[in-house]
């Protein structure tokens, strides 16, 4: 392949990752496919029709390039996506078998701990998907990211505790992430520590101050605590212009120990329309 052929190729997989990147999936599908008319083993165009077919709910199709670009390269990212694409399609054991033959590797490649701890939880030994997050972090001690995931998944075993632990430590060493500061309060409003996950839901907020889920659980922290007057103003801002969060709105409200049940929606939200008791806003 000659220069300008090079050019040309490099210019179609920039717009075909660009495409991806937009969620234009069946653009993205288009180009790669070009790309590959171009050079049948490039590993880029290869990837990007892959996770193309995937996007389009066509994963059944990304199985067989990607099988024949792991046999062709001695690849982790390429092996990762295929034991997802296998998982996707019902060939669960073929895909654990694939990511345990990845999470192997030395040096490692941590995506494929994380991957291969998600099927496995989805398959419902939440854990042993407990354990492999454990022997990733015990690789790469210095990742927040491994230490989120394995909080989340700590969370899913109902090791409240637990979670707590690597969160707090994850929160530690990266104290702006909010993804980090939001699944931390979830973990303390789920063992009862409602004063610690206000403060840590009031912390990410400042951070991000549209994240309305957040917003909605500090609102139930604030309940638990007595703070109703707070509790519902919160609510009624996260409602307020938003009517598709009536249903997280009441459930919150139902949810805390101190706050009301409605049988009917249309009864939450004329009572959240009301004009509230002047508070402090949370």
């Amino acid at each position: 392949m000659n220069g300008r052929q090079n050019n040309a190729l490099a210019q179609l997989l920039q717009q075909a990752f660009m495409a991806l990147r937009a969620k234009q999936f069946d653009v993205a599908r288009q180009l790669a496919g070009e790309a590959l008319k171009s050079n049948r083993t490039d590993r880029n165009a290869v990837m990007i029709l892959a996770h193309a077919l995937i996007g389009l709910g066509r994963t059944d199709e990304a199985i067989t390039p990607l099988e024949r670009a792991a046999k062709r390269n001695d690849d982790p990212e390429i092996e990762t996506l295929l034991g997802h694409a296998l998982c996707g399609v019902g060939r669960t054991p073929d895909g654990i078998a694939q990511l345990r033959k990845t999470a192997a590797r030395r040096p490692p490649y941590l995506p494929a701990f994380q991957e291969l701890a998600g099927q496995i939880a989805n398959c419902g030994d939440i854990g042993a998907a407990v354990g492999i997050m454990e022997q990733a972090l015990a690789l790469a001690p210095a990742s927040v990211d491994l230490q989120l995931d394995l909080g989340r998944m700590q969370l899913r075993n109902n090791k409240r505790g637990e979670a707590r632990r690597v969160l707090t430590a994850a929160r530690s060493a990266a104290p702006g992430r909010t993804d980090i500061l939001t699944e931390l309060a979830r973990a303390e409003l789920l063992d009862g520590a409602y004063a610690e996950a206000a403060d840590t839901y009031r912390h990410a907020l400042g951070l991000r101050p549209d994240d309305l889920l957040s917003r909605a659980n500090l609102a139930v922290c604030l309940m638990e605590l007595g703070e109703r007057g707070s509790g519902e103003a919160a609510l009624r801002a996260v409602l307020r212009g938003r009517p598709h969060m009536l249903g997280r709105v009441a459930l919150a409200m139902a949810t805390s120990s101190r706050g009301r049940f409605f049988f009917r929606p249309s009864a939450a939200e004329k009572f959240l329309e009301r004009e509230p008791v002047r508070v402090a806003t949370p």
